[in-house]
């Protein structure tokens, strides 16, 4: 089996980004609604390097591996591939939305909600996840492979955006089992289809091994990553503070990805 070299870091980056919804349901058992705010700094923060890093290192990357076998057409390769990305985030959001309302998860004694609609919220949004964050863990694994430091700064946006992730699994599940341990396992399962999504790009990689292909991926990555910014982030970043808690994020986190890029190479 043909393999880059640094595939086990990979793998490990995309386990701890996937995990990271048991954090998650850890900090939906000790933080307040009130103080949920933090959140949207650190969607904010998440959202501003998905969409640094995607046009400013992924894309360019992408480009250059394709430019070598595709001189003339590889910038319409990587246009055609970020459009394919955009298309397959909207299909699974579209078929598996997992957006559950915040009020409903804090207050689950309100009238209208009962264990039944609990249990199917807390395994639907599961589910959900789950489905979702399977193509962020071949995003993840993919831009490892080919750039350790690019490979990090995927893997810790979408470590923090999957806080809130387990925070929309963990409290429907606490509150119709009554045992927050079952809530926090129900919450670091739905993260392990990152780590699985890891393994398909590890079997990608073993059979179709052209860079050619790889650039092609990575281009589908970044409109993954950036319709995630926007369709996802943003708007939970707005809906757990404000939107100028959600700019200074968005701020911080391009700042941030920037002068480390800058520091790294």
């Amino acid at each position: 089996m043909n393999l880059p070299d640094n595939y086990g870091i990979a793998l490990l980056m995309t386990l701890f980004a996937g995990l990271s919804t048991a954090i998650g349901g850890g900090i939906a058992f000790v933080v307040k609604k009130n103080n949920l705010k933090a959140l949207s700094i650190g969607l904010g923060f998440s959202a501003g390097v998905m969409i640094f890093l995607s046009f400013n290192e992924i894309i360019p990357e992408a480009a250059k591996m394709l430019e070598l076998n595709f001189p003339n057409d590889h910038n319409w390769i990587v246009y055609l591939g970020f459009i394919i990305g955009i298309i397959v985030a909207i299909l699974i959001d579209y078929f598996l939305p997992d957006h559950i309302d915040t009020e409903e998860l804090m207050h689950p004694d309100v009238p209208g909600n009962n264990r039944h609609m609990l249990k199917r919220a807390g395994l639907f949004t599961t589910i959900a996840i789950c489905v979702h964050n399977f193509p962020e863990g071949m995003a993840t694994f993919l831009t490892t492979t080919q750039d350790i430091t690019l490979g990090f700064s995927v893997a810790l946006a979408i470590a923090i955006h999957n806080i809130p992730e387990g925070i929309s699994v963990a409290l429907p599940m606490y509150h119709v089992t009554g045992k927050k341990r079952y809530a926090m396992l129900y919450a670091a399962l739905s993260g392990i289809t990152e780590p699985i999504g890891a393994l398909v790009g590890m079997f990608v990689f073993s059979i179709f091994l052209p860079q050619a292909l790889i650039g092609a991926l990575m281009s589908a990555v970044a409109g993954i990553m950036i319709y995630i910014a926007f369709d996802t982030l943003l708007p939970l970043a707005k809906e757990y503070g404000n939107w100028h808690l959600s700019m200074i994020g968005i701020v911080s986190g391009i700042l941030f990805i920037w002068i480390s890029l800058i520091l790294i190479g």
